[in-house]
């Protein structure tokens, strides 16, 4: 259907800033661009809501919808299962509404193979591991051993960075979102692919 939305599938390690643009981006896209609600297995933290959050539910329940094949993709994250429902998403896109799904690159290899027409899907760079670690730092959300484990995590997810269909840097945060909403809205921004690329290459090697 032509009035469908689309699906907006962004990956990135952590502290690439990620959130921080997901955020900007909705907040300014006039009510047509929503964060899809994730269902998982962990208690909800202090001013979380249920359904508006996240979706609550106990093992057996997640359990249950992944038996009967319920999720787009699913993962397990510290000890506790995390997943995007399906039919939670397709609502959303035949009332044509863009969804945007904040996952992992593990999720993003499981939604590869459903059959989604508009699929957009975005890896944010960050300009450099030492500059990733540095914002890491910054955050004081963890122990130095957390950060040394989400530095290790981030070589591997930048490994399936070129899977997906954009690169975009989060080097200037502004410019990171006119690429964003570039890509989303089809406006005409340049962006410059192939410096994105090397960029990529150099935090690969």
């Amino acid at each position: 259907m032509s009035n469908s939305g689309k699906l907006i599938i962004f990956a990135a390690p952590s502290g690439a800033g990620k959130s921080s643009l997901i955020k900007k981006i909705i907040k300014d896209s006039e009510n047509n661009l929503e964060l899809s609600v994730s269902a998982t297995t962990r208690l909800p933290r202090e001013g979380e809501t249920h359904g508006e959050d996240y979706f609550f539910i106990n093992e057996k329940e997640f359990n249950e919808l992944k038996s009967n094949q319920a999720f787009l993709e699913f993962a397990d994250v510290h000890g506790h299962q995390y997943g995007t429902i399906k039919s939670f998403v397709d609502e959303k896109l035949k009332d044509g509404i863009n969804v945007i799904l904040d996952i992992d690159v593990q999720g993003f290899t499981q939604i590869q193979k459903a059959i989604i027409k508009d699929i957009i899907s975005i890896f944010i760079i960050p300009p450099s591991l030492d500059e990733l670690k540095k914002r890491l730092v910054l955050r004081g959300l963890d122990s130095n051993d957390a950060i040394d484990k989400r530095l290790e995590n981030a070589r591997k997810e930048l490994e399936q960075a070129e899977n997906f269909d954009y690169l975009v840097l989060n080097d200037d945060f502004n410019m990171a979102y006119n690429q964003i909403t570039s890509i989303i809205f089809d406006k005409d921004y340049e962006y410059n692919v192939t410096n994105n690329k090397n960029i990529l290459e150099d935090l690969l090697n």
